[in-house]
């Protein structure tokens, strides 16, 4: 009787007091000062109500093969047969349990200060889709494996950069750190992979997403076409000062201005045009593919002539008259105009272009269409890296010097002047440094946008919404701010030829940049 009595105990009730609920444990750990701690003892040992929980798996396994697992449509877990075997205690066992929970990253406190290795500021990521990832092998830890777990995050947004792959270290007292050690991180395309040598709570840490609502989203946009529409407008009308001013006179400057001046129109009519026929147009038109094609040719052209610019304020300021290169505008206008349509005709015959969706920070859902580079594409990222990012930075890294050499010019004529001017008078000193100072600020923000550096303001979208805004304000109005340096020029031009000798700092390094006659 007491035999049947045990067995029967047996079958209803397989676990021994104090292992618990695999549903409540998370819950019952809370309460306790290393939560963490006692999550990694119970979990090994819990029973499960339902056959089905939510992010959480639970495997009786062969120790002797490779085991993979789908917590979540997002998480997955790969353990090699070695960890298997190593976690197994004897020899004679031939299965292994294998428990893995997918846990919200709200319960993990940073602490203020820890020791030893860890991420650089940590409290500016976040988690990658707010979850931890806890996988728990036998009953025994594991420790630098031979071959490591791998553990896959999907990305919900496929845009998400600068992942890295952590773990949790518990301090004690509830409260931790993310440390890297023993992890190694692999950036899929939609997708990180964690490869680590030792078991715990694993995560992967982003850089934070700016997300706006669809309010600030539409404000946006009707910034961008406002803006893009007067760009548009003041540069034809640049272009036609230049060309008005070119047939009085034959300067160099003259034609690198025009030539940049007609890349940006080309490039704000191009962006309306894209943004504006999108809807209209099929997904496979070639309408679309033309648009997309001459948007991206004319970003490229506008990249190009800037830094165009940028070399030939470098031969004006640091070789000043001392050159001579034979056809020097025919041969600036092939690498202005011919890199650019280079580049664009080799996507083209690639297939790059087509429709593109602009997402959602923060998930998916398309929030406006414009005819670009096709979100079909299998290496549309990559291509938009190369030619869209890369190249931006290089342009402005180059164009950021050549400022800094204008800079350095104007400090030197700031100080001969300064000697020129010892034996003045003071008051006439005083008034003639406040117009220096005005006329050197505003030849830096003249050179800064005919340069193309308010583009390097695209690294404040990441910090604010007040960063998107200012970003968004400047670039678009690029154009207008190139048709307040035209003006400025054709007005300066008039007065040039009898006010060379009472130039101050600004006004030389204008007259050189206007005046200079580099010889073909």
């Amino acid at each position: 009787m007491r035999i049947i009595f045990f067995l029967t105990a047996l079958i209803c009730f397989p676990t021994v007091q104090g292992e618990g609920r695999c549903e409540d444990i998370l819950k019952d750990c809370l309460n306790t000062i290393s939560w963490t701690r006692c999550f990694e003892d119970k979990i090994a040992n819990c029973t499960t109500k339902r056959r089905s929980i939510p992010g959480f798996v639970q495997l009786s396994v062969n120790a002797s093969k490779e085991v993979e697992a789908n917590l979540t449509n997002e998480h997955r877990i790969v353990v090699p047969f070695s960890a298997l075997q190593k976690s197994r205690g004897s020899p004679l066992k031939e299965h292994v349990k294998v428990v893995a929970m997918v846990i919200n990253s709200t319960y993990f406190r940073l602490a203020q200060r820890s020791r030893g290795r860890q991420l650089h500021r940590p409290e500016q990521n976040t988690v990658l889709g707010d979850t931890v990832l806890a996988v728990k092998i036998g009953y025994h830890p594991l420790k630098n494996l031979s071959q490591p777990i791998k553990l896959i995050f999907f990305k919900r947004n496929l845009e998400v950069a600068n992942g890295t792959c952590v773990f949790w270290v518990d301090s004690g007292d509830g409260k931790g750190r993310w440390s890297t050690d023993g992890c190694k991180t692999t950036n899929g395309v939609s997708e990180y992979i964690c490869s680590c040598n030792h078991l715990s709570f694993f995560a992967v840490l982003v850089n934070p997403v700016l997300s706006v609502d669809e309010k600030t989203a539409v404000t946006l946009s009707y910034i961008t076409y406002i803006g893009s529409s007067l760009s548009a407008i003041f540069s034809l009308i640049s272009l036609i000062i230049y060309i008005c001013l070119r047939g009085r006179r034959t300067e160099k400057s003259l034609s690198v201005h025009m030539q940049l001046t007609g890349a940006l129109l080309c490039l704000h009519l191009g962006f309306l045009l894209s943004s504006f026929s999108v809807q209209t147009l099929g997904e496979d038109s070639w309408v679309c593919r033309g648009l997309g094609f001459f948007l991206h040719w004319a970003l490229l052209a506008s990249l190009t002539w800037a830094a165009v610019e940028g070399f030939h304020l470098y031969l004006l300021l640091v070789r000043v008259f001392n050159i001579y290169v034979r056809r020097y505008i025919l041969k600036l206008s092939l690498v202005g105009w011919g890199l650019p349509t280079l580049v664009a005709g080799a996507c083209a015959i690639w297939g790059v272009y087509g429709k593109y969706d602009l997402k959602e920070s923060m998930n998916q859902i398309s929030a406006g269409q414009i005819c670009w580079m096709s979100s079909q594409f299998p290496q549309h990222y990559a291509v938009a890296f190369v030619t869209t990012v890369a190249f931006p930075c290089l342009v402005l890294l180059y164009n950021g010097c050549m400022l800094g050499l204008v800079v350095l010019k104007m400090w030197r004529l700031r100080q001969s002047h300064r000697a020129f001017g010892s034996i003045r008078g003071q008051s006439n000193i005083s008034r003639e440094k406040i117009s220096m100072v005005w006329k050197d600020c505003a030849t830096v923000l003249g050179l800064s946008c005919v340069l193309g550096l308010p583009w390097g303001l695209m690294s404040t979208t990441y910090i604010s919404t007040a960063g998107i805004y200012i970003f968004t304000i400047l670039n678009s109005l690029q154009g207008v701010f190139v048709f307040l340096w035209t003006v400025a020029l054709a007005c300066k031009s008039r007065t040039d030829d009898n006010t060379l000798s009472k130039d101050t700092s600004s006004q030389k390094i204008i007259t050189t940049t206007f005046t200079s006659t580099a010889a073909e």
